[in-house]
């Protein structure tokens, strides 16, 4: 059995772990506010943007740009979306092993398979693997979220366009409350926006749709598609980036709640096995002093 000093220094570290891990969960909630109510804001944009282009997309044709067009699939590339610390569970396992489980199974016909990583943990784990990493870029905070997203978006389209790749993916945690988040896996490039098959479908049963006309474009078709595409990739990563961020600080407040619990056993199993021992030692030497008086009076 351990000593009374090595059970009482083990109850001050757990202690202290317990300060840190409490203080974090409290930082992480602060934090998880902020992160959601910018993502608050940005979802209703996002959704805009992209009913916006869906109809121009459904309208215009395929052959209307060049990130809507369709190639076969020879080489893929995917934007991971990561961070740079732990301590947050299963975030950036979750996301890696979505990366690999996707790009084993949907992308097995692909010749290559690279890698754009934003996050250091994403970058560690596929770096020890060997994986095609392209770029590394630290994971985004709230205030520079859109740049990065900018920087990603100007480097994929140039990829889609130069036909260095025919398929661009993001992987990202989608955050769905404080306790769950959902990885999603999510196709950029070419541009296949989520709503264009509903409202194509929609369009073709419609009364009438064999009559509908092409939209008025200002100043023309060209340069209206050539600003909305790009901007629609860029607001999309945009959106991966917000969501990641928001899903980290909730899956580290979940997991210092956790730490912080698991703590607070573990000081009562150890106090508890702490006096259990200093009452075993009373009673041995309350019984070495009974058994020297007795030995006396023998």
């Amino acid at each position: 059995m351990p000593s009374l000093k090595a059970i009482r220094t083990r109850i001050t570290s757990v202690k202290n772990t317990r300060k840190i891990t409490r203080a974090m969960k409290l930082v992480s909630t602060a934090k998880l506010r902020r992160a959601q109510d910018a993502l608050t804001q940005a979802r209703p944009y996002t959704q805009a943007i992209s009913r916006v282009v869906s109809e121009l997309s459904a309208v215009a044709g395929t052959d209307s740009h060049k990130l809507f067009e369709e190639r076969p699939l020879q080489k893929a590339m995917i934007v991971v979306m990561s961070s740079d610390r732990g301590q947050a569970g299963a975030f950036n396992a979750n996301v890696t092993k979505a990366v690999e489980r996707y790009a084993a199974n949907e992308l097995s016909a692909a010749t290559e398979v690279s890698l754009r990583i934003i996050g250091r943990k994403g970058n560690q784990y596929f770096s020890r693997r060997r994986a095609t990493i392209t770029s590394f870029d630290a994971a985004p905070v709230g205030a520079n979220a859109l740049e990065v997203a900018r920087e990603m978006a100007n480097r994929v389209v140039d990829d889609f366009t130069t036909g260095k790749v025919d398929r661009v993916f993001v992987v990202y945690n989608e955050f769905k409350n404080a306790a769950s988040q959902a990885v999603r896996v999510k196709q950029i490039l070419p541009v296949v926006t989520e709503e264009a098959t509903a409202l194509t479908t929609t369009k073709a049963d419609a009364p009438g749709s064999g009559d509908a006309g092409d939209f008025i474009y200002e100043p023309n078709k060209q340069v209206l598609l050539d600003r909305l595409v790009p901007l629609y990739v860029q607001i999309l990563l945009y959106r991966a980036a917000l969501e990641s961020i928001t899903s980290f600080f909730a899956a580290q407040m979940t997991a210092m709640e956790n730490a912080t619990k698991n703590a607070g056993d573990m000081i009562s199993a150890l106090t508890l096995q702490f006096n259990r021992a200093r009452q075993a030692s009373i009673t041995k030497e309350l019984a070495e002093i009974v058994g020297g008086a007795e030995a006396l009076k023998g």
